[in-house]
């Protein structure tokens, strides 16, 4: 029996266990490792959704003990399942699997998709968020879940009843198999992170469905019996589980030169039949064409669209002109590299003056700054467990402002009272001229489905 170890951070490493080794009887998954999120290592990957041949479960390391864990275990193979990484890091992991003596593998799509018997489409990245820095701002750029709820409003403009999918995002309990959200309530009542809420509120808001969970198999039949098409909302720059029949890859003009260094970013540029330049309405002409000429050398056949980001305030008096906490999603303000969000670039616009929250911070926010120092004078709506959200709270409570600005799509006005008047930002994609981004993807589709 070939024993395994799957290195990953709560998602692709549970898909892939689940749909490539749950049900085998020649190889023995001994561990799960974990890194970038908090709050993973130390747990257990239960025996109700490991199967019968773990009726303790699998537990979950830290990746900082993988040499030890090859050697104590007698470990035969690694098996690389996360996304958002450099190429050069991902050899690095290689390499001390090589070194402690097991083989190192990454599974592919053939072995890890699952077929749907509805359309699909997939929005992927090149990349996580997106970067820049305060010198920058003007040239901020939100990504591809922007995309995905135009898909979805595009397919129910034409009649359709689109569902989305997410990348998992399991940072509460593990034995959620299959989560639906059709309401804020719902959201709100299923003891989930913040950065969770992030994700599936945005669609909730618009009044769509989105599943998510762990279990993509049953996940994926639960979607297909509420409508279609699926569309796949990836995280991360990770690739779909469920193989698309369009595959729409989101790319960043602000951070050149990446493309091709990170993974697996690099497979979902070379895979992609659409091409995808968000915000070219706040980048210059320059970046965009060095961005899709960077892109070209790695997928030359690929059609290219050109989209707009516009930037909305619900309440606008509330943030012209005055002292402003902007807070802005996590994830992308932490491991996704970037130095602030949509709210910092709307209350910017808006002639605000930002509070920098980062002397006010408190316990593990204040760490994260301090992890993360290129976020700049904004607020990251971390919320990975109770403990964190009150640290969030007391760090807003401690900043001294006439109003918060919320660039999250997190309610987080029924997790936290605030003492301050909120109001709340978001980006719309918005087609760049007469040619349709979302008519093309529903041509193309029809045309893949019919063939």
């Amino acid at each position: 029996m070939r024993r395994v170890v799957i290195l990953g951070a709560a998602g692709r490493d549970f898909h892939n266990f689940n749909v490539f080794y749950r049900d085998r009887l020649d190889c023995k998954v001994v561990a799960f490792t974990a890194t970038q999120i908090p709050g993973i290592g130390g747990r257990t990957y239960p025996p109700e959704l490991a199967g019968q041949g773990y009726p303790d479960g699998i537990p979950i390391i830290p990746e900082s003990e993988l040499a030890t864990l090859v050697h104590t275990r007698a470990v035969d193979e690694v098996i690389f399942a996360y996304s958002d990484t450099t190429h050069e890091q991902v050899m690095h992991l290689a390499s001390i699997a090589l070194t402690a003596g097991a083989s190192f593998t990454i599974l592919g799509p053939r072995d890890t998709m699952l077929d749907a018997r509805c359309p699909v489409i997939a929005v992927l990245a090149a990349r996580t968020g997106a970067g820049m820095d305060e010198s920058i701002i003007e040239q901020e750029l939100t990504g591809k879940s922007t995309i995905a709820r135009y898909l979805m409003s595009a397919s129910a403009a034409a009649g359709h009843k689109p569902v989305a999918v997410r990348h998992p995002m399991p940072y509460g309990p593990l034995n959620a198999s299959v989560e639906r959200y059709a309401s804020t309530d719902d959201v709100l009542s299923g003891d989930i992170s913040v950065e969770a809420m992030e994700e599936y509120q945005q669609h909730v808001n618009e009044g769509f469905v989105v599943f998510a969970g762990v279990d993509y198999a049953r996940i994926l039949a639960a979607a297909e019996a509420e409508g279609e098409p699926i569309i796949w909302d990836g995280g991360n720059n990770d690739m779909s589980f469920v193989r698309p029949d369009v595959t729409l890859t989101v790319l960043d003009p602000v951070r050149l030169n990446e493309a091709a260094r990170y993974f697996p970013g690099e497979v979902n540029v070379r895979s992609a039949d659409i091409l995808v330049v968000n915000k070219v309405n706040a980048v210059s002409a320059g970046a965009v064409d060095a961005c899709i000429a960077e892109a070209r050398q790695l997928n030359p056949s690929a059609a290219v669209f050109r989209m707009q980001s516009v930037e909305d305030v619900d309440y606008p008096d509330l943030i012209r002109n005055r002292q402003v906490l902007a807070i802005d999603d996590g994830p992308s303000l932490t491991h996704g590299g970037m130095a602030a969000g949509v709210a910092v670039r709307a209350a910017r616009l808006l002639g605000a003056q930002l509070v920098d929250p980062r002397r006010y911070a408190v316990g593990s926010i204040a760490r994260a700054f301090d992890q993360h120092p290129h976020i700049g004078a904004v607020l990251p709506a971390l919320g990975y467990g109770k403990e964190q959200l009150s640290e969030l709270a007391r760090t807003i409570e401690r900043t001294p402002c006439d109003a918060v600005l919320l660039g999250t799509p997190a309610p987080l006005e029924r997790l936290i009272a605030f003492r301050q008047p909120v109001a709340h930002a978001r980006f719309f994609a918005r087609d760049d001229g007469a040619t349709s981004l979302g008519k093309a993807v529903l041509k193309l589709l029809c045309a893949r489905r019919s063939s």
